[in-house]
């Protein structure tokens, strides 16, 4: 899947195009095992069954990485979270935000299935991760969604809380590296006030040192569930 992107680089930017061939969730990536059982408790709330081991990597087909700024869906059980996105071009880890956007409904009979059925939203701008590696702790994530008419912050949190993308690529490859043409979603923050659906959903990468963020913001089309 073609992805293309704006990387940011000191003094400038220039295009970078990402030829994603796999895709990886990491789920349960939190370095605090209280914070991950808190995670763990919020969604079984909503009857998701415990994970088999933490941190656990889900395949997702790589087609289902979309920058549209519309997505569709079908049902209105899913919502969004915002993860940080680190993928591999040249030899070279970038690193930009995506939606897991997921199934509610379909995430209480399987996670691995309700995380395939929707499509993972992809900001369109990039930075090196080099660039950000040291103060990775300091980075912010945050959500916000439209409800009842008005903005909401849905999550809000630093990325010390998770384990780093280094830490959590090589879990998943055993130490080798990123292959090319991977990307990897690298786990995300509480929700505040419960998980729910929102039809629209934006999310932010901050990086306080830089005064940099990286957004992008999608609408989620309910299309009906019929038997």
């Amino acid at each position: 899947m073609k992805l293309h992107f704006t990387l940011e680089i000191d003094g400038g930017s220039r295009p970078l195009e990402a030829d994603i061939r796999q895709l990886v969730i990491a789920g349960w990536a939190g370095r605090d095992r209280a914070a991950i059982e808190h995670h763990i408790e919020e969604l079984a709330e909503i009857g998701v069954p415990r994970p088999s081991s933490v941190p656990l990597y889900y395949r997702v087909a790589a087609n289902q990485v979309t920058q549209d700024a519309t997505i569709q869906v079908v049902g209105g059980d899913s919502s969004g979270e915002v993860e940080a996105f680190v993928f591999k071009v040249d030899g070279e880890l970038y690193l930009s935000i995506a939606s897991d956007h997921t199934d509610r409904k379909l995430e209480a009979h399987s996670v691995a299935l309700s995380k395939q059925i929707c499509v993972k939203p992809v900001a369109t701008t990039a930075w090196r991760l080099a660039d950000v590696a040291g103060h990775w702790d300091e980075l912010q994530v945050r959500s916000r969604i439209i409800e009842n008419g008005a903005e909401v912050l849905y999550q809000d949190g630093t990325l010390a809380s998770l384990r780093t993308a280094e830490d959590l690529i090589a879990g998943y490859t055993g130490g080798k590296g990123l292959e090319e043409g991977t990307g990897m979603t690298c786990g995300t923050v509480a929700v505040i006030g419960g998980i729910r659906p929102a039809a629209t959903f934006e999310m932010e990468l901050h990086d306080p040192r830089s005064g940099r963020s990286i957004r992008h913001r999608y609408t989620a089309t309910v299309l009906p569930e019929v038997a």
